[in-house]
């Protein structure tokens, strides 16, 4: 295949997902520095990429005037105007699938992501589960860009740099010499949310013992007053859910000592920054291929498979099968807050 010189990504969504695509896009700058990159995705995630300096940002307005057969076809003709040289589908999802059909007579490269729907189904089976490690997401997307000519490495690649606290922030999260500790704890579906009685007990023993700060991550209104609650009862607890702008959300978790996170989005945000993260499993699992980048293997607390022995019952969370909706209870928060001890220590 002739080297490409402009290639252009689709990753739409979601956090997590696109949260991913950072350290392999770090990896293309890297390596290949000669290539431009131009993203389609959510504008609301142009901050993640802000230290990618050969990226720009293409807003993909699904909701608006890319909506539809009609307006995915408006944005092929805007696409078509910024002299791509080959696609790197890292979504392969239907709006994808409609824009390489209305690619194909232009004869661009369009590489899809392999996203291993068969293993993937088979990970999960109820009968005849085949439970073994598959290929990461990470892994995945590196083999787009391998099949457009250029491979990568990215068990050498480099990290996100700490970001600057602006001052506003500054005010929100505070000043001290503490230990920064961020906890993450919901989650798209309870299938692999922690139990929110039990994570506050990790709050309360991380905060008796006056050595840390608690920075409380969340989005929606039920999560933002979950964590208010959790800011009025605990001193060392800060929430910072809604306060901020998404760059600067992820300024102050680059500043993070460690995150505790589900397997979610944030666990991915941080890990962009080389940021220890402790992460939570429930009816999902590290072998779908979502662990966080680069993260040491036993950084990880996973619910008791012996006692629940069709885990993973899903890949995403959201099929909890009948009498495993209690499997992360498994996971005590004394099993919670030693993990954090071996973290930091």
């Amino acid at each position: 295949m002739t080297p490409t010189k402009h290639i252009l990504v689709i990753r739409l969504s979601a956090m997590g997902d696109v949260a991913m695509t950072v350290p392999v896009l770090l990896a293309v700058q890297e390596q290949y520095p000669e290539l431009k990159i131009s993203i389609l995705t959510r504008a609301f995630f142009k901050p993640m990429f802000s230290q990618l300096s050969n990226v720009s940002i293409i807003e993909a307005d699904v909701k608006g005037k890319h909506k539809g057969m009609i307006g995915l076809y408006r944005l092929h003709k805007e696409l078509k105007t910024l002299e791509i040289d080959a696609i790197a589908d890292l979504h392969n999802v239907l709006r994808s699938n409609i824009l390489r059909q209305y690619f194909k007579t232009s004869k661009i490269p369009f590489i899809q992501i392999d996203k291993g729907r068969a293993e993937k189904k088979a990970l999960v089976a109820k009968t005849n589960k085949k439970f073994a490690p598959l290929p990461s997401t990470h892994q995945r997307y590196a083999t787009v860009f391998e099949k457009l000519g250029y491979p990568l490495n990215l068990e050498e690649s480099k990290l996100l740099k700490k970001e600057s606290l602006k001052e506003n922030t500054q005010k929100v999260v505070g000043i001290g010499t503490k230990t920064w500790i961020g906890i993450a704890p919901f989650a798209a579906f309870t299938g692999k949310m922690y139990p929110i009685a039990s994570m506050e007990k990790v709050v309360s023993e991380l905060n008796k013992t006056n050595r840390y700060k608690i920075l409380l991550f969340g989005g929606g209104a039920k999560e933002k007053e979950v964590l208010s609650k959790w800011e009025h009862n605990y001193d060392n607890a800060v929430n910072i859910a809604g306060k901020i702008d998404l760059s600067q959300e992820l300024a102050v978790i680059s500043q993070l000592d460690i995150m505790i996170a589900m397997d979610s989005g944030n666990a991915h945000l941080a890990a962009m920054y080389g940021i220890p993260t402790l992460t939570l499993w429930g009816v999902t699992h590290p072998y779908a291929g979502f662990y966080p980048f680069r993260q040491k293997e036993n950084n990880a607390l996973l619910s008791d498979k012996e006692k629940y022995p069709q885990i993973p019952t899903s890949i995403y969370g959201n099929k909890v099968p009948s009498g495993y909706n209690k499997v992360m209870e498994t996971i005590t928060p004394e099993m919670v807050l030693n993990k954090i001890e071996e973290i930091l220590h």
